[in-house]
């Protein structure tokens, strides 16, 4: 007879502080049911959201929000009812994350939530949490655009993937962000702060089914990991070909310096 799994319990008295980066289509939803979850517990929480970008008209097909404005305020402002009396609390940094301010807003200890649309911005995430920081788990999540990207590659916009990130003492347990995606390693494209006015508002269109599924995959990653038995470093799904595989990935070993 098989026997029951063990219920998931957080394995930790204080969930630390985590650093969600990115509140639209993605880390809008990421926002909510992390707050939701924390909110019920009993342990502390300190909640950073982080974004630079504005909700305008053409968001509203796939994002949820209730006004037009700064995105991290706006969440913030929709959500606070949800932490209520809890041991939750909850800011905002209104700014994109980019090379200038990124030490003031990552730290030891963080666990970060990366919601993004852009590479260059998880590269300049996954680079510091793994060159900068001895203690942190970096959760990023992402699903392609319909059409064609950054790089000419054309897509249908069901595909997504999160990557897990843990270093430990200064120990890598899981590849970089990078490791084993090029497109991450060396993007085509630039950071927000990098874009024009006219380039930022021309982002690529995306399937909001395909946000729920990155959104939910990255959610059930900072269960896992919070419970002590999160065992993949990456998870890939499509929604079209209805499939979601947890990948096994080697630690690239250091290169020794000279």
């Amino acid at each position: 007879m098989t026997q029951p799994h063990t219920p998931l319990q957080a394995a930790t008295d204080d969930f630390g502080t985590i650093k969600l980066i990115g509140l639209g289509g993605v880390g809008g939803i990421v926002a909510r049911y992390l707050l939701m979850y924390l909110a019920a517990n009993t342990n502390p929480a300190r909640v950073v959201l982080i974004d630079g970008d504005a909700f305008e008209a053409h968001n509203a097909a796939r994002m949820s929000f209730t006004e037009f404005g700064n995105k991290a305020a706006v969440v913030r402002d929709d959500l606070i009812e949800l932490v209520g009396d809890s041991q939750v609390t909850l800011s905002t940094v209104e700014s994109f994350v980019a090379p200038d301010n990124i030490e003031s807003l990552l730290h030891e200890g963080d666990t970060v939530l990366l919601a993004v649309d852009n590479h260059a911005t998880r590269q300049l995430v996954g680079n510091y949490c793994r060159d900068r920081l001895d203690d942190v788990c970096l959760i990023s999540g992402g699903n392609d655009g319909v059409g064609e990207d950054s790089s000419g590659s054309l897509h249908r916009g069901t595909y997504g993937n999160v990557q897990v990130y843990q270093s430990e003492n200064g120990r890598d347990l899981s590849p970089h962000l990078g490791a084993y995606h090029p497109e991450i390693a060396t993007p085509s494209d630039e950071l927000p702060t990098e874009l024009s006015c006219t380039e930022a508002v021309l982002s690529t269109p995306q399937i909001l089914f395909a946000n729920l599924a990155t959104a939910s995959t990255m959610l059930n990653a900072f269960l896992l990991y919070v419970c002590d038995c999160l065992d993949y470093q990456e998870i890939c799904f499509d929604i079209a070909e209805g499939v979601m595989r947890p990948l096994q990935l080697p630690v690239p070993k250091a290169v020794p310096t000279q």
